[in-house]
Parts: C-alpha cells; sequence; structure tokens
C-alpha cells in the first residue's frame, strides 16, 4: 500500500552512494534522516528527491509505504489519520485518532513492515510522537534541521559531484560538451536544483551555453543587491529567475499564475482552483483561466522551465520552496498584494463545504497550511474571510480545540484590527473563541468575551437581530456553565422566542430549541426538556441528518431526558447504540464521544449493570484526564460517575476518595456555591453512611441539601435527591421520626416532580417504609412495602439490584449525578 508518493523523477541522476547509505541505514535503525551536508540548512539539494528514488526502488520491500508532508505540523496527524483510513482501522477521523494509527503501527496492525516517510520535518517536536517506538516499522525524515542527527541515523546529502552534474546535464543536451557541461556545473555549484533548471533551460530554447552564462552571471548581479531570505542559495536564484524572465515574454499568464502560487505553503495545490476564480487578478492571467486550452498551456510552459512539478496523477502543482522565495522576490512592489491576492481568491475555489461533515475534512487539513502560508487572515475579501471562519469551525468539529482557539485568537486580533471589533465577521471569530475557550474549561474567560460580543450586538443591531440571538444562546450556555440556570433559561427562552417567530423552521431556530431543553432540565423541568429534545431531534434529523453532529447531539441529551425521567431500560438501550455511532463516526478519543461514554457508563448503572458501568466509567475519566485534564469540569462530573459505580460495587474505600475528590475539585473549578458543588456532596454523604461514619455522612448531607434548596428551590428533583438521602443519615443517627417526616415530606415532592413510578419515587417510598417500620408501625410499612416492591418489578424489572434490595428491605440510595451543560 503507498500513498501520498511524489511522482517520480525520470531523470533521476547518480547518487548511487547515497542510495546505498540509505537502504543500509534502514537496513539496521528504525529512524532515518536525510539531512543537508556540511553546509547545513542548504536547500535544493535533492533531499527528498533522494527519499523518493529510494521509494521507488526498494518500496516493493515493505508492505506499507505512506509520505507524510511535516512541514506544518497540523499535517503530520491529517495524513497519519488518513492512513489509518486507507489500512481499514476504523479509528475515526479526529485528530487524537493519529495515536490509535500509531498504536497500530506498532503492534504490527495490520502490517508490521511498514515506511513513514517524513518530508520537510524541520521540527522534531511536530514529529518525535510519530516515530516508531516498539515493533518492526521505519521512518525516514527529509529535513534541514541538523538536530535531528540526537535522534536518527543519518545520511548526509550535498550538491552533485562534478560527474553527476555532467551526467545530468548532458541527458536531456546529448550535443552539450563535455567542457561545457563542467562550465555550466561550476557555475551553477553542482547544486541539484539549479543544475535541473539549467537543463531545461538548455533543452527547451536551445540557447548557446556562453550566452546562457552570461545572463547567469547577469542575474546573479542583480540578485546580490537582494536580502536574501533563509536557505535562498543563490545558484537557484540565478538559474530560476532566468527561466522566470523567458516565461514572461512567453506567456506572461503562466508567470503571474506561478506568482500567485508563490504565496501558498510549499505543497500540493488542486488544479481545480485555478478554473474561475470570483475576482479579477491580472489581465493576462484572467484571460488565461476563462479557457482551459489556455490553462493547459500555461501549466505544460512551467513544467517545461522545471518551475513547478506537475503531477498529472492527482491533479496538482507544487513549488520548490526555494523556488516560490525566488518568486516572491521578484514580483514588482506594486503588483505583490495584487498576487497575494490572487491566491485568497484561488483557496476559495477549494470546494470546502461544511466543515462538521467528515468527508470535507481531509480538504480543510489541505487547505489550513495555504490559508496559513498566504497571510488570507488579513485579506480584505468578505467570502476570504468566510472560508476563515469555516477553518476555525473545522478544527472545533475535528477534535483540535487548542489549535482552534490559537486560530481563532489570532483571527480576532487581526480583524479588530483591520475591520473593527463591530464588525458582523469579527464577532462571529469573538463568538468561536469564546465557545471554545469554554469547551476547553476556561470559563470565566469565554464568559468575559461572549458577553462582551453580545453587549455590541445589542447595541449595533438591537435585540432581534440574527446575531444577537446566537449570541445570546453563547452566553445563556456560560450561565449555565456558572450555574445560574434561571438566568439561562431566560435567555433561552427569549432567544427561541424571537426565533421561532422569525423562522419557525430552520437550524438557528433547532439550535435554541435545544439549548432551552438542557436548561428546562438544569431547571428541574424532566418533562419539558424531553419534550422539547424529543421534538428538535425529529426536526434536526429530518432535515440535518441522522449522523449530522447537531443531530447528535440532541439524540444524547434526549437519551439523558428520558434517563432522568426514570426510563432507565430504554435510556440505556439508547445510549449504547448512540455510543457505537459515535465511535464510528468519530473515535473513542473525540471529546463529544467521550460525553456520550459517560451519558452511557451513568445509564448503565441506572440499568442495573454496575460491573459494566464502574469499568467505563474509569475508561472516561480517563479519556477527559488525558485530553483537558483532571480538573476539567467534564472530567469532575466523570469522576463523580466514577465515585458512585464504585460504591455500587462495593469499592468503598475508592468511593470516598474520589467523592471527597470530586467535591473539592468542584470548590476550585466552579466554586463553592454552584450548584453541582452542593449536590454532590449528597453522594459523599452516602459513602461516609456506608463507611458507618454516620455524624460526618449527615453533615455532608445536611449542607448538600439546604445549599440546593436555596440554589435550586425545594422542588427541583436534585434537591429532593438530597432529601432522600439526607432522610437516611437521619435514620443511621437514629433519629427515625426526623427521617420519616423528611422522607413523606419528599416523598409527596417526588409524586409531583418525578411522577408516581419514578425510580426516585419508588426509592423515596421505600425508605419511608423501612422509617414507618423503626417507628412501630408495621401495618402501614408492610402494606407499602409490598406496593413498592411490586413497582419496583414493573418499572425496573425483577432482575434489577434495586428490585432486589427492596425485596430485602435494605435501604435505597439516590444518586446525584452532575447535569450536561
Amino acid at each position: 500500500m503507498w500513498g501520498g508518493v511524489p511522482a517520480r523523477n525520470l531523470d533521476f541522476t547518480g547518487r548511487r552512494a547515497l542510495l546505498a547509505r540509505l537502504e543500509q541505514q534502514l537496513r539496521t535503525k528504525s529512524v532515518v534522516a536525510v539531512l543537508p551536508g556540511p553546509r547545513r540548512g542548504m536547500g535544493g539539494v535533492g533531499k527528498s528527491q533522494i527519499a523518493s528514488e529510494y521509494l521507488y526502488r526498494h518500496g516493493a520491500e515493505y508492505d506499507v509505504v505512506w509520505w507524510i508532508p511535516a512541514e506544518q505540523p497540523a499535517q503530520v496527524p491529517a495524513s497519519v489519520i488518513e492512513l489509518g483510513d486507507a489500512l481499514g482501522l476504523k479509528v475515526g477521523r479526529e485528530v487524537t485518532a493519529a495515536s490509535r494509527v500509531l498504536e497500530a503501527l506498532w503492534a504490527g496492525s495490520p502490517y508490521s513492515n511498514w515506511l513513514l516517510v517524513f518530508d520537510n520535518a524541520e521540527s522534531l517536536a511536530a514529529v518525535r510522537d510519530y516515530l516508531p517506538r516498539w515493533g518492526t516499522g521505519k521512518a525516514l525524515v527529509t529535513s534541514r534541521n541538523a538536530d535531528w542527527e540526537q535522534l536518527a541515523g543519518t545520511v548526509s546529502v550535498g550538491p552533485f559531484t562534478r560527474a553527476e552534474s555532467i551526467q545530468l546535464l548532458r541527458k536531456r543536451n546529448r550535443r552539450l560538451s563535455l567542457e561545457d557541461a563542467d562550465r555550466l556545473a561550476a557555475a551553477l555549484g553542482d547544486l541539484p536544483l539549479a543544475i535541473e533548471h539549467a537543463s531545461a533551460w538548455l533543452v527547451t530554447t536551445h540557447t548557446d551555453v556562453g550566452e546562457y552564462l552570461a545572463t547567469l552571471a547577469r542575474k546573479r548581479t542583480e540578485l546580490r543587491a537582494l536580502v536574501p531570505a533563509p536557505g535562498y542559495e543563490m545558484p537557484v536564484a540565478a538559474a530560476a529567475n532566468v527561466a522566470l524572465d523567458r516565461l514572461a515574454e512567453e506567456n506572461p499568464a503562466a508567470l503571474q499564475l506561478l506568482q500567485v502560487c508563490s504565496f501558498f505553503a510549499p505543497e500540493p495545490i488542486g488544479r481545480d482552483v485555478f478554473e474561475k476564480p470570483r475576482a479579477a487578478i491580472a489581465p493576462e492571467l484572467d484571460r488565461t483561466l476563462q479557457r482551459p486550452d489556455k490553462l493547459d498551456q500555461a501549466l505544460r510552459d512551467i513544467q517545461r522551465y522545471v518551475l513547478a512539478r506537475v503531477d498529472h496523477r492527482t491533479g496538482t502543482v507544487q513549488l520548490h520552496r526555494l523556488v516560490r522565495t525566488v518568486l516572491q522576490s521578484s514580483i514588482p512592489a506594486d503588483h505583490r498584494s495584487r498576487m497575494e491576492h490572487g491566491a485568497h481568491l484561488f483557496l476559495t475555489n477549494t470546494g470546502a463545504g461544511d466543515p462538521s461533515d467528515t468527508r470535507n475534512w481531509l480538504v480543510y487539513h489541505s487547505l489550513a497550511s495555504h490559508l496559513a502560508e498566504s497571510d488570507a487572515i488579513a485579506c480584505d475579501d468578505h467570502w476570504v474571510r468566510e472560508l476563515v471562519l469555516r477553518l476555525i469551525a473545522f478544527q472545533y468539529y475535528w477534535g483540535d480545540y487548542d489549535g482552534c482557539r490559537a486560530l481563532a485568537e489570532t483571527v480576532v486580533d487581526v480583524w479588530h484590527t483591520i475591520l473593527g471589533p463591530e464588525a458582523d465577521q469579527a464577532l462571529r471569530a469573538g463568538k468561536w473563541l469564546g465557545f471554545v475557550s469554554r469547551v476547553l474549561g476556561d470559563v470565566e474567560e469565554a464568559a468575559r468575551i461572549s458577553g462582551a460580543c453580545l453587549d455590541i450586538y445589542l447595541r449595533t443591531t438591537g435585540p432581534a437581530a440574527a446575531g444577537t440571538i446566537d449570541a445570546m444562546l453563547q452566553v445563556a450556555h456560560d450561565r449555565r456553565v456558572a450555574g445560574r440556570f434561571t438566568e439561562a433559561h431566560r435567555l433561552d427562552a427569549d432567544a427561541f422566542d424571537r426565533l421561532r417567530e422569525a423562522f419557525p423552521v430552520g437550524p438557528d431556530t433547532w439550535r435554541a430549541a435545544h439549548s432551552l431543553g438542557v436548561s428546562q432540565l438544569l431547571t428541574g423541568d424532566l418533562r419539558g426538556a424531553r419534550q422539547r429534545h424529543d421534538d428538535t431531534f425529529h426536526r434536526r434529523r429530518d432535515t440535518l441528518g441522522a449522523n449530522h453532529p447537531d443531530t447528535l447531539r440532541t439524540e444524547n441529551n434526549l437519551i439523558v431526558d428520558d434517563r432522568e425521567c426514570g426510563r432507565y431500560r430504554q435510556a440505556r438501550r439508547a445510549a449504547e447504540s448512540l455510543y457505537q455511532r459515535y465511535v464510528n463516526l468519530f473515535g473513542v478519543e473525540h471529546p463529544e464521544t467521550i460525553t456520550v461514554a459517560r451519558n452511557l457508563a451513568i445509564a448503565r448503572r441506572r440499568a442495573g449493570d454496575h460491573n459494566g458501568a464502574y469499568k467505563l466509567s474509569q475508561d472516561t475519566v480517563d479519556r477527559f484526564g488525558k485530553r483537558f485534564g483532571l480538573r476539567h469540569y467534564e472530567a469532575i462530573a466523570a469522576a463523580v460517575g466514577l465515585a458512585i459505580d464504585a460504591r455500587e460495587n462495593n469499592d468503598l474505600r475508592r468511593a470516598h476518595e474520589l467523592a471527597a475528590q470530586s467535591v473539592e475539585w468542584y470548590q476550585e473549578t466552579l466554586g463553592p456555591d454552584h450548584p453541582h458543588t452542593s449536590y454532590v456532596k449528597t453522594n459523599l454523604s452516602v459513602v461516609l453512611r456506608l463507611l458507618r461514619r454516620p455524624d460526618d455522612a449527615y453533615e455532608q448531607g445536611l449542607s448538600a441539601w439546604t445549599t440546593s434548596k436555596r440554589l435550586l428551590g425545594p422542588n427541583h428533583v436534585t434537591t429532593l435527591v438530597c432529601a432522600v438521602n439526607l432522610a437516611s443519615g437521619l435514620a443511621a443517627l437514629g433519629a427515625h421520626q426526623d427521617a420519616y417526616d423528611l422522607g413523606l415530606d419528599s416523598l409527596h415532592r417526588l409524586r409531583r416532580a418525578a411522577g408516581e413510578e419514578h425510580p426516585t419515587t419508588l426509592a423515596c417510598a421505600l425508605n419511608v417504609a423501612l422509617d414507618l417500620a423503626a417507628l412501630g408501625r408495621s401495618e402501614e410499612s408492610s402494606a407499602q412495602l409490598g406496593q413498592v416492591r411490586d413497582a419496583y418489578v414493573r418499572v425496573l424489572g425483577g432482575a434489577h439490584p434495586a428490585t432486589i434490595a427492596a425485596a430485602s428491605e435494605v435501604r435505597a440510595n439516590c444518586d446525584a449525578d452532575p447535569m450536561p451543560f
């Protein structure tokens, strides 16, 4: 299996000793680097060409050969993930899937004999983690960075030998004398790229060698006045400039096309981007781009002078980095901005569609480096800026949250300067920055950014504008994370009402409906939340598709609603199915997949599968911790679930440690007066009671109940869960009358808030019956116990641990799992 290997250079010449050394090194070492020789950093010596030629000579010795452009760090995981797809590994396509591809390769699955080529890997940090750690696979690196000598066996590449230079010059110019070839080689410093330019020039123009050398000398004199860029080799610059001057005479449009392409990254550019740009660039080029035959001729002329690599297999054009430098330095100052803008216009032709659609991610991967290299962020074209916004969105959907935030920060800074902070696109970039900051756990900064955006919208466009309403939803989300659930609900309801009035049907309205459903659940409206998410799910599924991220997100929330409404078995079945779909679509390490895994673990526990829940909870905590750190609010929520699962599996010491730690971390992260911080103390109280520490249990339980009652209200289901557990704490202290009074009051409230046969209502009823027995009211207790047992069988089934415990008259404990924000 091959992937990404450049087309073979049919004029490849010499280098036998280097190729032999490379073969020998790869036989004995797992990592080999092809580096420049004594003149460190020298470009144009043919490092990539040697690596490519090695593959064509020895590639059949490997089961897998994969070429990875490595100059831009983000290209590396993207290429590795593409390899995983080609190997059929089904590890997903999000950013962390690359690590699972590597683990499979290191383990020899599906092949153990493989070679990864990291081309132009100037940064060791960007590639180090992708090198073989065990197994029999190999890595080949090309780079100008001598630091690779610390990690790899090396092959040092310098200029051609004089014999090799002469051989290449005469390969295409058979009538060239040895003496003339020697003079040319000397003038060009035996640099392979310069020799290649000269050879192409002579065979194309039939120019006399003396005339060419004179032209070359004049060009070198002109170029000495320029300040050389890093890696700028004078022989290459002179030879390329001679060819560029000739191209300007023969086909000005071809030269202009090259000048535009010089602002792209030194990676392949799809030919289709050249077709019919939206606006004018330069007169000759504009006319050429209107006719496919003229574009074909321009590309042929470029190829004749070896000024770019045209790969007809992939339909791409690629410039060597030195040629890019030469081109940019030769563009007149008054034309430079126009050519750079032409690159931006070409990029809008890439056909980059919905960034949330995994089928478009390869396009965005290739687009990212070109957008960065061409400084498209500073472009004054509206559609180019729209493409930049889509790239920010892609970074988020791909799962590269750090990259998303870094790009959004840069865009916001630049656009605030050139557009002003009140410009629509600057505000939209700001909302992305606020959103991804919240996702990364920087909740205060997220709230500051989103709040500032909303203030600007309200001042400039008014409360009814679409951008304002979108900002309201962002701020509502921030309020939920801050624990201000009622305020969030008001904002969500206002946004939804406005959108529903203006756009009864549409993605924006459904987004508002989804957000409102989340706030309804957090404020205790279980049935309303379920109804809202059920309606939104069906609308999104029917219009966006079942696997669209928005549809999947609402489906997950609907499952949470079902679970909180007491439909444990139904929620568990749906959660198992949804989790597998997430794994198949995005991979197990994608943050949203991990979120779905957390909800599945809770669903398993509530449905009675305590062992399955425990295993998945541990895995979820590990994955959240690896991705965000253990003090991220999502990781803490997962740890809360793990503590409950440890308790249900009779690992009380670990349950206590995790429960206490979760309370402490919530206090540090969300604050001591946050509803999540307050009510998770009820889980700690249950463990302390089971550990026979009733006084400590009562203290934690009382704190959970009183604070939740103040923050959420006395009839909120979560407050009532705390009350049920506090009643058990009172019973453990022997205060059976107090336990009964609190339990009975809670039972009446639960029947109204959750329903007669909600499992939490049944747990409360069971405990009240046991309190009756403790008070000597055995007949009442017996009658109520019989009713509760029958209800447990109907609701949860006879084999559920809670049903079995009720039959044994064991006091029920209620769980407080943090609701998603």
